[in-house]
């Protein structure tokens, strides 16, 4: 899961050395860490694209002003806030400072508003550099070829056997639930590795007829059944020099387990009614969703096979094993909806995100993605209507304790802000608490004062 970042920097700029003391004083008391600089010149050398802050600077100054600044910061990024300070008001500076992409502006002498403006430039600071973290994620787990997302534990164990096997001749066993992603970890196998070049093959053994299956595996010559006019290439001598991969294994009749296992062992076939035997360079990768180790014992699989295709088992971990992964993967899944939709891309919030989290998915991924695009499509409202993740009695069941007090004290603060429209004055003495102990709270909840004004 992405590193909920957060923004608590701020970069002091005057020339005064009297504003400066003072702002640092009152920054500090809120809880802020900053870094004072008397002109704008030695302050750059400190701001780049990772700063996490925002920057709080005079406009008039020697050698550097301002705009000269905020034209320099802008050059790299864009995103970062700068809030700018004026000894007195000039109309036409302002609206050039806001023309050049200014947060905000203030005049001399500062009153209780500059703090709540730091404030909410902050959280839109966070929310920047949190995106720019999922986005780094997100390439950094695609490149090139097959994307798989996760950051869990059990995601990144799994990551690191795949990557270790990735150029081996070994075949491999994947185990998973319906909808855990089994053919895109198999893709990912082949497109990462030295076979990427040649063909990826993939079977659904319980979707091909029974009389077929020999034939669509190892070929046919002509006249070797019914219906067979010509030679016909099989999908093994196809794939060859890539991958086979082949889903639901645990489908396999037994009358063809034992030439599967042959081929598996020899890497040679030979086509059905033919005597031609054709050597094969290419990978197995078999996939289920069942216990293979309990059909072996219950006789409908070999085990001979069985312990010949796991020599290398992946298991693929439920959703309901890796929840930290669900917000990375809904906003992924949501991004490609939008695009594929043309529709606006909404925010993940906190609610949205307790609900996602609070749901075990039995679909698994598959699943995720159909709410994620249903989301994008209809909205959230009406998309989860009809979703176990909605249901709040559910929700309050599966949370533990703390995230029980968190999801209360969130409903509180929302419906305290919501009263107050907004004011950061008047929740504070609703809730009874602090600035800096509201604002913590409304970062933590991703909340700002703008989501409650009118």
């Amino acid at each position: 899961m992405v590193e909920q970042l957060t923004c608590k920097q701020v970069i002091v700029i005057d020339d005064e050395a009297m504003i400066r003391d003072s702002l640092n004083q009152l920054l500090s008391l809120e809880g802020y860490e900053v870094h004072c600089f008397s002109d704008a010149s030695t302050a750059l050398s400190r701001i780049s694209r990772t700063f996490m802050g925002v920057v709080l600077s005079d406009i008039n100054m020697p050698t550097m002003d301002g705009l000269q600044l905020l034209e320099q910061i802008t050059a790299f990024d864009s995103e970062l806030p700068v809030i700018f300070l004026t000894g007195y008001a000039d109309v036409a500076v302002a609206v050039k400072a806001m023309q050049l992409g200014a947060y905000d502006l203030f005049e001399k002498p500062l009153n209780e508003h500059l703090l709540d403006c730091i404030a909410r430039a902050c959280d839109k600071r966070s929310l920047v550099m949190e995106n720019r973290a999922l986005k780094r994620a997100v390439e950094k787990t695609s490149a090139p070829g097959v994307r798989i997302l996760g950051e869990t534990a059990k995601m990144q164990h799994m990551m690191k056997l795949l990557n270790t096997v990735i150029d081996t001749p070994a075949d491999i066993l994947i185990e998973g639930e319906t909808g855990t992603g089994k053919e895109l970890v198999a893709r990912y196998l082949h497109d990462h590795s030295t076979r990427s070049s040649c063909q990826f093959v993939a079977i659904n053994c319980a979707a091909v007829p029974e009389q077929l299956i020999e034939s669509e595996l190892f070929g046919a010559v002509s006249g070797a059944y019914t219906g067979a006019t010509k030679d016909r290439k099989g999908k093994f001598e196809f794939a060859q020099g890539g991958t086979v991969f082949l889903d639901e294994i645990e489908s396999t009749p037994l009358s063809l387990q034992v030439k599967l296992l042959r081929v598996l062992e020899e890497r040679k076939v030979t086509p059905v009614g033919g005597n031609h035997i054709i050597d094969l360079d290419i990978r197995i990768v078999a996939a289920t969703k069942v216990d293979l180790l309990a059909l072996v014992d219950e006789g409908t699989f070999r085990a001979d096979l069985y312990y010949r295709l796991s020599l290398v088992k992946v298991n693929i971990p439920p959703l309901r094993e890796r929840k930290a992964d669900i917000p990375l993967l809904f906003k992924h899944f949501s991004s490609i909806a939008a695009t594929r939709f043309y529709k606006p891309l909404g925010a993940l919030n906190v609610e949205l995100e307790q609900r996602l989290l609070a749901y075990d998915w039995p679909g698994n991924v598959r699943e995720l993605r159909n709410q994620a695009e249903r989301a994008v499509l209809l909205g959230p409202e009406l998309a989860f209507t009809d979703n176990p993740a909605n249901d709040q009695q559910a929700l309050a069941q599966d949370l533990s304790l703390a995230e029980k007090v968190s999801y209360y004290e969130q409903s509180l603060l929302e419906e305290a802000l919501q009263r107050n429209q907004g004011s950061i004055k008047n929740t504070m003495a609703t809730l009874q608490i602090a600035r800096k102990t509201l604002y913590d709270k409304m970062h933590k909840y991703q909340l700002n004062r703008d989501m409650f004004t009118d």
